[in-house]
């Protein structure tokens, strides 16, 4: 009877461990918290992507503070950022996502920006 009192145990260890595992690893196609340089390079991008918006008939925003980096394989690495922006006389809490597909020469970054208190959502692809 105590051996199959300690199997069950053994057991139960086990499938415990197997079910802590598998929810550490990221789903393919899911949606992750970004952190340490994965989360650093989502930052660079998104500058990079806000310079790049600024270069063309885009408005001029900066990334003043940065609340949640979320990213996702979807075709490509879908970026979406929980931020605060400022275009020099206004700062406002903003969504952007940033869809890359480095492998298209031409329409390869998409960006949206959606700002609490705005109607419309800023939508730009180069």
């Amino acid at each position: 009877m105590n051996v199959v009192k300690s199997l069950c145990i053994l057991g139960l260890v086990l499938v415990s461990l197997i079910a802590t595992q598998a929810a550490d690893e990221q789903v393919v196609g899911g949606v992750s918290q970004l952190e340490g340089n994965s989360r650093k390079e989502a930052l660079e991008l998104l500058d990079a992507t806000l310079a790049q918006l600024a270069t063309g008939d885009g408005p001029s925003y900066k990334a003043i503070n940065v609340t949640s980096v979320t990213g996702q394989v979807v075709a490509g690495s879908l970026n979406t950022y929980e931020v605060e922006l400022d275009n020099g006389s206004d700062k406002k809490q903003c969504t952007v996502k940033i869809w890359t597909q480095p492998w298209l020469k031409e329409n390869g970054t998409n960006i949206k920006i959606k700002c609490s208190g705005d109607d419309g959502e800023l939508d730009r692809t180069w």
